[in-house]
């Protein structure tokens, strides 16, 4: 994902099928019309079953129409048959369900658009007795794959497979090759397995499934894969209202009646390969997403998680083997081909495609040409059966939303983390996101970005880096935050260098653009754009190489650990996971190997922007709404310094290593580091940075200079007067004596700084009097915390919550209390030394807040 919304991943956040495409003249769409007759909350009207199989002629009759593909689907008037091969039962069926068309105003957040992945199942059908068919729900999360033990028994009786349904068995065995049962039912009712998920539903407030205004619109066969697409109206609930005002979980049947909400969907039912593809297992030196399962067959003595890297299926062609193994450039069996989605602005497609295309240089130190590649989606003429749900494709999908994000996710099997399939979500807003960072990053440095509409080629060269970016995420990339963290800052001021090696080696970094440029630098967009580096290739290859040498991934794990090991020896290969809140190297939306330098560097050009900011976003005959989003995108640059520095203090670098490599896992920062972050704070943000306000933006948005420096003033204090903080400070004090910054060390100098007037007896003017105010409130949090273990610490691309808490044995209880008595002493002795007022009052208030903190009343 491009906005920070930690996986992500990543996350999350956090998540394309590379099966042949093969078309058949009889896959045509086989439609039915809506059922009226059925009564509202009640399934289909539908005859008594008969008592058992009949002959193929009285089912299947001269009526049916049949598209023939992985099972021959037969429409029989409004009836759906399904004839099951006899090799196909027991198989493994990924079911992918999305949203085709999306209901009118049901949208939440980032999700219920065209495209939108709902679902996710692996399926199987099994015989049963008595003329029955099951339909079982898989799952992988603990196995033993060793037959031959009992233990392969023992994990068998312990995770019975639940049966989702069961189907009669319509036709005599002795009349047709396979097994023929009827889905109508299945298909037209609401289910987990073919549509939303329990937690889509919840995602979107849907409650009471409507099957009097429900229909299956039609079945697809095709070799690989069957299509459904069904018409399906459920009750959307209003959102339930929380404590604060806003909104909550939906409680189904909750808040009213609900209103009529009405989906197209569309569900994939694709045939999983009967020989999973080798995996390989996750290192995390190697960025990858990763699926797993528990394995009882690794360890003996106990049980193993088996992590597995999800990738594609790269192999070369039978004929091309020798020429792989001899070191020549081959083509897949099987490329990774993105279709463009055919509502996609046309003045864009290009660049989407290239940025798909610019994958092909990393392919090609795993060994493969052409390995990847965009097209534009076939015409309904060129191709009536093409179609965008269908899984066997995977697309880039345009989605004319408000949403200013892209996302990567991707579908893979579950037994070997081979990636099938995936659907990159590309949101119209997304280009107002690209104008903003480019505009606060850039343009400084870069007339072009001087203006509120893009040319359409400098927009053009923004979607293609995103397309790049989302690209990576489906090729099983995670986000790299610590690529940027081993350019030396200067470097990213050396024009030949950065516009040679670009500044950050990989374009899953969340580094965004050159922002440390400066402008007598002369550096051209070259070397200010990302672009695929040093790491996304390495990656690639670690990931991608095929190695028919060995036969077991087992075998491949020490070939890859020498790889790495070696690969390692160049920094610019590092990986820095995304979900370290602790590692300072690892941080969104920041540049260079020193955040104070960068930093720096970063406020000298949103200096230059503020005095230009007015003209900078004028546009003729509209308001101001521009100028207030643009200064919005300053202040919000700015906080991203402060949050990168500030994640210095108390940092806890994490370099995972195997036992062959040397040197230490987990490093504290060096002291002389934090104590750089500590003099940058005080220099930068609690010495009030008056150049962020501007009267004359003031006077034509109305902003409030209290909010602007208290923002980032508040946010650095959260970071460094918390209970994380502490704790780790005194970690290291424990662990590292002679080189800790200790935690009373770092309170002196932090109140020195914020309270040197006491020392110079200058007044203290009104945004230094709340600073100061809001350095005594987050100390006495400390000692009475205003929410149990709540703290705010700083990501880098802003400060989020999370969650630590301090013992009352700790030593921080004792040294914030002795901290707040020597200020209190401090401006004892001060006071006399002031002649104004409002100096006066202050100091007085704060006197009695110590005192509070101190002797709290019972």
């Amino acid at each position: 994902m491009l906005k920070k919304n930690v996986f992500c991943a990543a996350m999350m956040i956090g998540m394309i099928f590379s099966l042949p495409e093969m078309t058949s003249a009889q896959n045509r769409p086989i439609t039915a019309s809506a059922d009226t007759t059925r009564t509202p909350g009640q399934g289909p009207a539908r005859p008594a079953a008969s008592s058992g199989p009949k002959a193929y002629s009285e089912v299947i009759t001269a009526k049916a129409k049949t598209s023939k593909g992985m099972f021959n689907v037969h429409k029989v008037e409004d009836k759906f048959f399904f004839e099951i091969p006899a090799g196909m039962m027991g198989r493994d069926i990924l079911v992918v369900n999305r949203i085709s068309k999306s209901a009118a105003g049901s949208r939440s957040g980032s999700g219920g658009y065209a495209g939108d992945q709902i679902g996710k199942n692996v399926i199987r059908f099994d015989k049963g007795p008595n003329n029955k068919v099951f339909l079982k729900n898989i799952s992988y999360e603990e196995m033993s794959k060793d037959s031959t033990n009992g233990m392969y028994r023992s994990v068998l009786n312990s995770n019975l497979n639940p049966i989702s349904s069961s189907f009669d068995v319509k036709v005599l065995a002795t009349d047709s090759t396979g097994t023929i049962i009827e889905l109508t039912d299945y298909i037209s009712a609401d289910n987990d397995i073919l549509f939303f998920s329990s937690q889509a539903k919840r995602s979107f407030n849907l409650s009471a499934y409507q099957s009097d205004k429900s229909y299956i619109e039609s079945v697809r066969s095709f070799p690989n894969n069957i299509e459904i697409k069904t018409v399906k109206t459920y009750l959307r609930t209003p959102a339930a209202t929380g404590f604060g005002g806003g909104s909550a979980s939906a409680i189904p049947g909750a808040g009213g009646a609900g209103t009529p909400t009405t989906y197209e969907l569309n569900s994939s039912m694709v045939v999983l390969p009967k020989e999973p593809m080798r995996p390989r297992y996750f290192d995390a030196r190697v960025g990858y997403f990763a699926t797993g399962y528990t394995d009882f067959d690794a360890n003996p003595q106990g049980v193993k998680r088996i992590s597995m890297s999800t990738r594609w299926k790269l192999e070369p062609k039978p004929e091309d083997v020798q020429k792989y193994l001899r070191g020549e450039l081959v083509e897949p069996q099987k490329p990774i081909i993105f279709y463009i989605d055919p509502t996609t602005p046309k003045k864009w497609v290009s660049y989407l495609i290239q940025g798909v295309n610019d994958w092909q240089i990393a392919f090609e130190k795993a060994g493969f040409k052409n390995a990847i590649f965009a097209k534009e989606a076939p015409s309904a003429k060129e191709d009536p059966t093409w179609s965008l749900e269908d899984a066997r494709y995977s697309a880039i999908v345009y989605k004319p939303s408000d949403v200013a994000n892209a996302s990567g996710p991707h579908v893979n099997d579950p037994r070997s983390g081979e990636i099938l399939e995936s659907h990159i979500n590309w949101y119209h807003n997304v280009m107002s996101l690209l104008r903003n960072w480019y505009f606060v990053q850039t343009s400084a440095v870069d007339v072009k970005s001087r203006k509120m509409q893009f040319d359409d080629e400098l927009m053009g060269q923004l979607i293609r880096f995103v397309s790049s970016h989302e690209v990576g995420h489906t090729l099983g990339l995670r986000h790299n935050f610590g690529s940027s963290s081993t350019v030396p800052v200067e470097k990213l001021r050396d024009k030949a260098f950065v516009e040679a090696n670009g500044h950050t080696p990989s374009i899953m970094d969340y580094a965004r653009f050159n922002y440390v440029a400066q402008p007598e630098d002369n550096i051209s967009q070259k070397g200010l754009f990302p672009r695929i580096g040093d790491y996304d290739i390495w990656a690639i290859e670690w990931g991608y190489k095929w190695m028919p040498q060995v036969g077991s991934a087992d075998e491949e794990t020490p070939i890859l650990n020498k790889l790495v090991i070696d690969k390692l020896k160049n920094k610019r290969h590092f990986f820095g996971t995304e979900s370290d809140q602790d590692d300072p190297r690892n941080q969104s939306e920041d540049l260079g190997d020193n955040a104070m330098k960068a930093s720096a560097y970063g406020i000298k050009n949103l200096q230059r922007i503020i005095p230009n900011l007015i003209d900078w976003t004028k546009e003729s005959d509209k308001d101001y709404s521009n100028l207030r989003e643009m200064y919005g995108q300053v202040t919000g640059q700015f906080n991203r310094y402060v949050g990168h520095v500030a994640k210095n203090i108390a940092g806890i670098m994490n370099t995972p290593k195997t036992v062959e490599q040397a040197g230490a896992v987990y490093e504290f920062n060096p002291k002389s580091t934090q104590k750089e972050a500590m003099k940058f704070l005080q220099d930068q943000v609690f010495t009030t940075p008056t150049w962020l306000f501007d009267n004359k933006i003031n006077s034509l948005i109305g902003n409030s200079s209290q909010t602007v420096f208290a923002s980032p003033q508040d946010a650095a204090l959260n970071r460094i007067i918390g209970a994380s903080t502490f704790n780790k400070l005194l970690r290291f004090e424990a662990e590292n004596p002679k080189d800790a910054y200790t935690l009373d060390e770092m309170i002196t100098d932090l109140r020195k700084g914020i309270w040197s007037e006491l020392v110079s007896h200058k007044s203290i003017d009104q945004y230094r009097r709340n600073l100061q105010k809001s350095f005594i409130e987050k100390m006495g949090d400390i000692l009475e915390p205003a929410l149990p273990n709540a703290i705010i610490i700083g990501g880098g691309g802003g400060f989020f919550q999370a969650t630590a808490s301090i013992s009352k044995n700790s030593d921080a209880i004792s040294i914030t209390k002795a901290q707040l008595k020597t200020l209190a002493s401090e401006i004892r002795s001060s006071l006399p030394a002031y002649s104004d007022n409002k100096t006066k009052y202050h100091l007085q208030d704060v006197l009695e807040r110590i005192s509070d903190i101190l002797n709290p009343k019972k």
